[in-house]
This record gives C-alpha cells, structure tokens and sequence, in this order.
C-alpha cells in the first residue's frame, strides 16, 4: 500500500506543466525583447552614447534570470514555500521599511536598491510573500473563517501593513496587490462584509497619500480633468506639457498604428514618450503592430487568466494551491490589463510594467518566480 502511494505521488510530480501557460511566457518574452529593442534608442542615447546593444543584452539577461527563476519554482513543491511564507513577508517588509531609508530615488520615488545592473524593488518581493502566506492562513483559518476577531482581523492586518507600505511609495501596485488579496479572501470564503470593510479602510488611506503628493494626485486630476486636492494647481491639470503629457503622446502611437501597424522599429512616438521601453511599451507596440497586434497581446494575457483559473486554480490538489493560483494568476494579468488601459488613455497613468515584455529587473523576475508556482501546482494537478 505503501509503495502505492509513494507511486501515485511520483505520478503526480510527472505530470507535465501546462503547455499553453508556457507558450504564452515565450511569446511574451520575444515580443518584450523585440519591443524593448525598438524603444531603448532614446534611453541608449543619454545614457551609452547611442549604444542600445548595450540596453538589450541587459533586457536579454533579465529575460534569461526570469526564465530561470521560472524553471526553478517549478521544481519547487509550493508548500515548502508556503511553510516559509511568513519568515518571508516579514523580511519583504523590512527591506519596505529600508528601502526609504537608503533605497535609490528616481522619479520622485524612492521604491529600489540598485546591485549591479539590476534594480531591486521590496515590492515586487512583498506582493509575492503576502500572497502566499494569506494563503497559508486562510487554510488554517477556515474552521472560523467568518470570526472577525479570530480570522479577519488576523489576516487583514497583514494585508493592511503589507498594502500600507507599499502604497507609500506606489498607490498602483499597492491597489493591484490589495485587488489580489482580496480575491484571494473571497475565494477563502471571508465574509463580503468583512472585505468591504478592508478595501473601504485602503481606500480612504490611497486618498490620502494622493493628497499629501500633489504629483500623484494631479495624476488622477488630469484623468479625470477636474480639481479634487487643494495642494494641486488648477492650471497644471490642463495642461498638456505636464501630467497629462504622457497620456496624449500615448493616444497619438495609437493612432498612429492604426489596424496593422507602421512596422517593428518604426516607431516615431518612442522619440516623445517618457519611458517608451517600461511605463508605455504597450503604446509602442500599438503603433508598430497596430490594433491587430495589439489584441493578439491582450489575447495572450487572457489565455493566461483562463488557464490560471479554470484549470490550475480549478483541478489544484488542496486549497494551498487553489488559493496561490488565484492570486498569482490575478495579480500578473492585473498588470498587463492595467498597463494596456493606461496606454489607451482608459486609465490614469500609473507607471507600471507590462509582465514579460517591459524593461525591468526585479519586476521580469518575480514574474518568473510567479508563473513558476503556477506550473508547480499544474504538474501536481491530479489526472
């Protein structure tokens, strides 16, 4: 009997990773390497001398430590992930509290250590520990799930801290991983009462870190084209050299790109987006690929939410896993939804990457370690 069952359990490590889920990171990834070659000219310029070699073998690199990253936690069994969950949240938000101490400040922001070519932000490390240690707690919690004191207040605390430190320095990813977080409640079967409350609290606390930041809330000011923060300038929200720049020059590669595109690098908004290669890289792929290619990439995203949900989170083995699933699942098509509404001007802009395809450092790689664990809970999906 014994024997039995230790081979049914080397059945179920064999079984293979969803393929589609694979397919999907590889296109995404020589997409994000083609787009990110083409809009690096400008930072290539200021930085190396024209010498934008230099930008796409770090990219490259990047990409290579993300699909390693992504090999390695898919051998990983995710509960011994989860046992170290909460060892992990608490360093991730101690590293939040250090990072503004001695973090590095671009953009006004001050959200990363540099070590070496690499930019290393707590946060993309937080979101990925709070994950899974709701997770963990919502097993453990689940005989007296609807306890408020016993239950929510534990599990909110976390999500609380987690989201508040984050939030200071980034209200987007802060509101991404708190969305995450409370799915993942919901799937735990807390009480909507009880989220409601949670996501009131974070909610009140994201305005009022947009007005004591006149940047950020003329963000939101410009996107929404009234006046809501007496710190703003009523003049600045119109006018179109300053929030709402980006969004315009945006609008412009769209239009641009028309059905099928101008070409792969014949970009000309690249020469007047901030950030073409990160924060606007969708905008640079509508312009070259036009509509149809645009769609194809949001297609892509979306057969990535539909194998996350309706197969890994669906046929998990234990509720560790379906819970994982659906958080990681939600939080990395959050972004490239989000990502491609503030492209489109559907959204005020937010300053987040597109997963996969952006110039990034640790934010690829916590893709990677993401998709990675979702893998891991496919190969252990029973036949």
């Amino acid at each position: 009997m014994i024997l039995r069952l230790k081979h049914i359990a080397s059945a179920r490590l064999r079984t293979p990773s969803d393929k589609y889920v694979l397919w999907v990171v590889l296109v995404l990834s020589a997409v994000g390497t083609l787009s990110v070659y083409s809009a690096i000219g400008f930072l290539a310029e200021i930085r190396a001398g024209g010498d934008t070699e230099l930008f796409l073998m770090r990219h490259i690199l990047r990409v290579v430590l993300a699909l390693t990253a992504l090999l390695v936690f898919s051998l990983v069994d995710y509960h011994f992930l989860a046992r170290w969950s909460r060892i992990a949240l608490l360093g991730s938000l101690a590293l939040l509290i250090l990072v503004r101490a001695t973090g590095v400040t671009y953009g006004g922001a001050t959200r990363a250590f540099h070590i070496g070519p690499l930019s290393v932000q707590p946060s993309d490390i937080a979101k990925i520990a709070l994950l899974l240690y709701v997770s963990v707690l919502l097993v453990r919690k689940q005989k007296y799930i609807h306890s408020f004191a016993r239950a929510v207040v534990p599990i909110s605390l976390w999500i609380f801290a987690t989201v508040l430190l984050v939030g200071l320095e980034d209200v987007s990813t802060a509101a991404l991983v708190l969305a995450s977080a409370l799915l993942v409640c919901y799937a735990g079967r807390m009480r909507l009462l009880h989220l409601g409350g949670l996501g009131i609290t974070c909610a009140a606390l994201a305005m009022l870190m947009l007005a004591s930041s006149p940047q950020r809330a003329l963000r939101l000011e410009s996107y929404l084209g009234i006046n809501l923060f007496a710190a703003t300038d009523t003049v600045e929200i119109f006018n179109a050299q300053a929030e709402g720049y980006q969004a315009h020059q945006a609008r412009i590669a769209f239009a641009m790109g028309g059905l099928t595109g101008r070409g792969p690098g014949k970009s000309v908004q690249r020469d007047f987006l901030p950030a073409p290669y990160n924060d606007f890289i969708f905008a640079i792929i509508a312009e070259e690929y036009g509509l149809v290619g645009s769609l194809a990439l949001l297609g892509l995203f979306a057969i990535l939410m539909l194998r996350g949900y309706l197969r890994i989170a669906r046929y998990a083995p234990d509720p560790v896993g379906l819970f994982l699933a659906i958080g990681f699942t939600t939080i990395i098509t959050l972004y490239g939804f989000v990502h491609a509404g503030v492209a489109a001007g559907l959204l005020p802009v937010t300053g987040l990457p597109l997963p996969l395809v952006s110039y990034g450092g640790t934010s690829m790689i916590a893709t990677g370690v993401m998709i990675g664990i979702l893998l891991n809970i496919s190969r252990q999906i029973r036949r």
